[in-house]
């Protein structure tokens, strides 16, 4: 029996405010536990939230930035539950009304295909804190640093039916609210999480299949592999006659296994009603506007830009713009070369990503800048180096810094385009090859290569290719 899954995501996503979305608490990451709650995020009695107009102002550019409907009178609901890390008794959220409604993003495929995914809303939330379990035998520890800390929960709907596909989609808004700088995106501190509801059902089904929800997923390779993970079972429950339950999953990187967390509850099991302690937004049409005014070039925006001005493909352009760092860093190295934009591509996407990714570093702890890469792309161009020889290079210089002219000079790596120098070598290679010459003239053309390499050899990889393959040519003629 064939299966289609059917996924939606919940991104939460950590806005970049200096202070907390009701409260004037610090939200910078690290602190002592419980130094950076006052007494509104410790849910004393009394106390009035006030709301943050920068948590607003950012919710308002992502709701542009997705092409959403800005919800002109939003309005704050509390969300009752009861958890050690919740002092209050209930989150404030939204809930009817949230500030951002109905938009959707495109997300490039890996085989270049584009599928749009729908965002049904974000709306604005007060994070809750955390409860620590290791170290503290016998108890549970609870950091109310996190608590009131700003978040937007972006809800997509049900589009995505691979667990590639959500992969991309969540790529796709962490770079978006980077662009915006709404958010540092940072997984590892939980600035950037989602939860995952995965469904599955027979292929050509109109009807959804019961969904599971997988709680707080902070990699990209963890969604990918509990959604994998959670179909699978699902499919197994399904084929063996059995029945999904709806629940809430937890998913276990360790084991690469989801497990029960809770029984999945309703709107109606929180009691959402709207908090008596805070006033409806309001938004006027000059707020909006001039958040409008405030967005950077977005992502997509960019990546089409960069096929018009430098002529790339469109999988090139969509690479290069992943983030805003590596798309400075590109530019900067293209205005090095100007004649030759693709050949900065490949560099920037190939060796230069490649070297970061082996250290795990990001664009700006590069042990290169772009002016150095750069350098590097102008040798190959006025034909100093091959590309060959300039991969050489390049080594050295994220080796040790070095400039390229430098290296060239120190290990003597300039190309030899002499085309006097080139000849004379290869006369001496015909000479002390007759059989070879000989068979080549009778029709074996794939000695043609066993002539280069022993050219390249001769020459220590120094001789310009494409005048050592014109000279060649010319030489093995009969």
């Amino acid at each position: 029996m064939e299966w289609e899954t059917v996924i939606g995501l919940e991104i939460h996503t950590q806005l970049a405010t200096v202070s907390k979305i009701f409260s004037g608490s610090p939200t910078a990451y690290g602190a002592e536990p419980n130094t950076q709650a006052d007494l509104v995020d410790l849910g004393y009695p009394g106390v009035l939230p006030v709301l943050n107009e920068a948590a607003v102002r950012m919710a308002v550019q992502f709701g542009l930035a997705i092409g959403a409907a800005i919800t002109r009178r939003s309005v704050f609901a509390r969300k009752n539950y009861f958890y050690p890390d919740l002092p209050k008794g209930y989150q404030i959220s939204q809930y009817e009304l949230p500030i951002v409604g109905k938009g959707h993003l495109d997300v490039m495929q890996e085989d270049g295909t584009v599928r749009r995914v729908g965002i049904t809303r974000a709306h604005l939330e007060e994070d809750a804190g955390k409860s620590q379990h290791e170290g503290h035998t016998g108890v549970s520890a609870i950091d109310l640093n996190r608590a009131g800390t700003p978040l937007i929960e972006i809800v997509s709907e049900p589009d995505m039916r691979s667990a590639k596909e959500a992969v991309a989609y969540m790529k796709k808004v962490h770079t978006l609210v980077r662009y915006l700088g709404i958010c540092d995106g940072n997984m590892q501190e939980g600035s950037f999480r989602c939860d995952a509801n995965v469904s599955i059902r027979r292929k050509g089904a109109e009807k959804f299949g019961t969904r599971a929800e997988l709680k707080n997923l902070n990699s990209f390779r963890f969604v990918e592999k509990a959604i994998n993970h959670e179909v699978q079972r699902q499919i197994d429950i399904l084929e063996s006659g059995g029945q999904v339950v709806q629940e809430t999953r937890l998913y276990d990187a360790d084991k690469d296994e989801t497990r029960s967390m809770r029984s999945k509850e309703e709107a109606n099991d929180y009691r959402y009603f709207p908090d008596p302690d805070l006033l409806p937004v309001v938004l006027d049409e000059s707020f909006i506007e001039a958040q409008r005014a405030a967005l950077p070039e977005l992502p997509d925006q960019k990546a089409e830009r960069f096929q018009q001005q430098y002529g790339l493909p469109a999988y090139d352009a969509q690479l290069l713009t992943a983030s805003r760092e590596m798309a400075s860093f590109y530019e900067e190295v293209a205005r090095a070369v100007p004649a030759e934009p693709k050949l900065a591509a490949n560099w920037v996407m190939g060796d230069f990503s490649a070297a970061l990714n082996k250290e795990g570093l990001d664009v700006g702890a590069s042990r290169l800048s772009a002016a150095q890469l750069g350098g590097l792309l102008r040798r190959i161009v006025d034909n100093t180096l091959s590309g060959k020889l300039a991969k050489e290079v390049f080594e050295v210089m994220w080796a040790d810094g070095s400039d390229a002219d430098a290296v060239i000079e120190a290990r003597g790596l300039k190309q030899i385009t002499d085309e006097g120098a080139i000849g004379k070598v290869l006369d001496e290679i015909i000479a002390a090859n007759p059989k070879q010459l000989a068979d080549y003239r009778s029709g074996k053309d794939k000695l043609f290569g066993f002539f280069v390499g022993q050219a390249m050899k001769a020459t220590g990889g120094k001789a310009n290719p494409a005048l050592l393959n014109q000279l060649l040519k010319q030489k093995l003629a009969p």
